[in-house]
């Protein structure tokens, strides 16, 4: 089956065509600092995959997608002749709520309740529903598919995902926690086991997707048992531009100090705060990184913060396992970062995460599934490269089919 998977970030589009017969990618788009001046979008064709970069500043999210859509139909490099050559199409979702508990096909009715969950992942969730509405709008009869990133927490028992409110605001509005990133989470699980040959049944891990958003997730015998992020992907590890996990309470008292109204105060704390408000330069680690081997003191501060939070979110899971057999790496700086992960670990050695620091050089690395610990660790960590694409693909297909 051919499906076009369409993964709509907050100010990115990554996109793949992919034929699910053989897994052969024939298609990748990066759109990347959507809605910024310097916004550009990459497209590439098999085999070679020789890009054409274009620059989009001025475009949405979905208008980068209609860009993407009429590449695809008049490229000469184009693996299609035609959009309705397109057999389905598969989104990733970041939140379904209670009500998506797996993937599901989008109907009329499947879209009223999309719009219903939006709020618990305000700069992603509206992102996606317009790029779902672009498609219903310009292939009408393509079948569509929303893949949530929340399904696979629902193995989470209820000590882990309810929070100790009173239980009539779990009975009335269903909050709770659902994490996110599950996708990831359950491919990078996999994964592992793959490179340690062991069955994923057998093994506890501690997967950690760490990019611009982040989380990590306690994997029990292959199902979620808990992670970071919570009822929205708002808390849990300090991140790109999100606060993560802080006391409730400060949040009232900015409020009533400087007269924030309630819309402005969810915009301090997803797009304000994180690594940007600390380092008061950027949300993007590298750029963070540069500016500390500078001799910047904020940007220093800020990886510090980031790095413990980090360490203490791999330690209590630690905790809450009954084993643990790997550590797993993954998503932008997960995978890229050297600097970050030898930071990472250089904490957790005592509880028997030992990486090697050769294997851990990331010199012609880029992309390869490996084991970065010492021989004899006796936790191993691994480094998976995130490929949410193809598992999007594969369910697409599966339910389509």
């Amino acid at each position: 089956m051919l499906v076009l998977v369409v993964n709509a970030g907050s100010s990115s589009l990554k996109s793949q065509l992919i034929q699910t017969e053989g897994k052969h990618v024939l298609m990748k788009c990066l759109a990347q600092k959507v809605g910024a001046p310097d916004a550009t979008m990459t497209v590439s064709f098999a085999p070679g995959f020789q890009g054409e970069t274009y620059g989009v500043a001025g475009l949405t999210v979905e208008e980068c997608l209609v860009k993407l859509l009429d590449i695809l139909a008049t490229d000469p490099a184009s693996p299609i002749g035609s959009l309705d050559e397109i057999d389905a199409v598969g989104n990733r979702l970041v939140a379904g709520g209670e009500y998506f508990t797996g993937a599901t096909l989008i109907d009329d009715g499947a879209r009223r309740h999309l719009a219903e969950v939006e709020e618990l992942a305000p700069l992603h969730n509206p992102v996606a529903d317009r790029c779902i509405d672009t498609v219903r709008r310009l292939l009408p009869d393509t079948p569509q598919v929303a893949v949530f990133d929340t399904a696979f927490h629902q193995t989470m028992p209820a000590k882990a995902y309810l929070y100790p409110l009173p239980m009539r605001y779990y009975d009335d509005y269903s909050i709770r926690r659902y994490g996110a990133h599950g996708t990831s989470h359950r491919y990078a699980a996999q994964q592992a086991a793959n490179l340690l040959g062991r069955p994923l049944q057998d093994l506890g891990l501690i997967t950690c997707h760490l990019g611009n958003g982040g989380s990590i997730t306690a994997v029990n015998h292959g199902e979620s048992i808990d992670t970071t992020m919570g009822f929205t992907p708002l808390e849990g590890l300090m991140m790109g531009t999100r606060s993560g996990s802080i006391d409730p309470a400060i949040i009232t008292y900015i409020m009533r100090r400087e007269g924030v109204p309630f819309d402005e105060m969810d915009r301090i704390l997803n797009c304000e705060s994180g690594v940007l408000g600390i380092s008061g330069r950027s949300g993007d680690m590298r750029d963070v990184l540069e500016a500390a081997e500078a001799g910047d003191e904020r940007s220093q501060l800020a990886i510090d913060m980031y790095v413990y939070r980090v360490q203490k979110a791999i330690g209590g899971f630690y905790a809450a396992m009954t084993r643990t057999d790997a550590v797993v790496m993954t998503a932008g700086i997960g995978e890229n970062s050297a600097a970050l992960r030898e930071r990472i670990f250089s904490g957790l050695a005592h509880m028997g995460m030992i990486l090697d620091k050769e294997r851990n050089d990331v010199t012609g690395q880029i992309g390869v599934n490996r084991i970065i610990s010492i021989d004899d660790s006796p936790i191993k960590i691994c480094i998976v490269t995130a490929d949410e694409e193809i598992r999007i693909a594969r369910e697409t297909a599966d339910l389509v089919a």
